[in-house]
């Protein structure tokens, strides 16, 4: 064989080799990055299991919850709403029951306070006037008053004995004919214990014996 097919034959295996060695180190320096990123992965993963677990943490806090005695001692700002009943839902139920209780209890509160201010006034407006005029004007006045207030414990007393009925079943029926009163009468008037037909009744009586 000539020397120039001897030296190309040479350098084509020195190239392979060398070739050969290049792909060998580049594989090498793959596997060792892999190596590297796996090793540090689970440190990442971990610290990113931290902050989920914080952040659910943080969310799922769950919410103090105010207990039912400091709720029960909260007053209303504003009048009971009208009941409103379910379809088939008896007369006289539970729901019903509790609802006209409500409506008693605070309108005897609002009566109470209502006498507790008008005891208030004459206390601090007791003064003696000079003036006979004034003097006159304000005895009225304070003889209306009173007499306001007179209607009121009256008042106070049909709501107790209302409420009296309500825990003997026996509210919401007419003491005459024991039928029922109706819903709408009791929101109009809670202290009412004859129907609409009983009362007409005692009205035309009163005005034949009056008249």
């Amino acid at each position: 064989m000539p020397k120039k097919a001897k030296n190309n034959k040479t350098k084509a295996v020195s190239r392979s080799k060398t070739a050969k060695r290049t792909k060998k180190t580049i594989v090498k320096k793959a596997t060792q990055k892999k190596k590297t990123t796996n090793k540090a992965s689970p440190k990442k993963t971990i610290i990113k299991k931290l902050v989920k677990k914080k952040l659910t943490t943080k969310k799922s806090t769950p919410k103090k919850k105010t207990p039912k005695k400091l709720a029960l001692k909260k007053k209303r700002t504003g009048p009971v709403s009208s009941y409103k009943g379910r379809k088939g839902e008896k007369y006289m139920s539970a729901a019903m029951k509790k609802h006209f209780n409500i409506v008693l209890l605070e309108w005897r509160q609002h009566l109470k306070e209502e006498m507790q201010k008008t005891f208030d006034h004459l206390k601090n407006k007791g003064e003696s006037y000079a003036d006979p005029i004034d003097r006159a004007s304000q005895e009225e006045e304070f003889a209306f008053e009173l007499r306001t207030r007179d209607r009121e414990r009256k008042l106070i007393n049909k709501i107790a004995s209302s409420i009296e009925q309500i825990k003997q079943n026996d509210y919401g029926y007419c003491h005459d004919c024991g039928c029922e009163i109706g819903v709408k009468r009791l929101e109009a008037r809670p202290t009412a214990t004859h129907c609409i037909d009983c009362k007409t009744l005692d009205e035309i009586k009163e005005k034949q014996l009056g008249g």
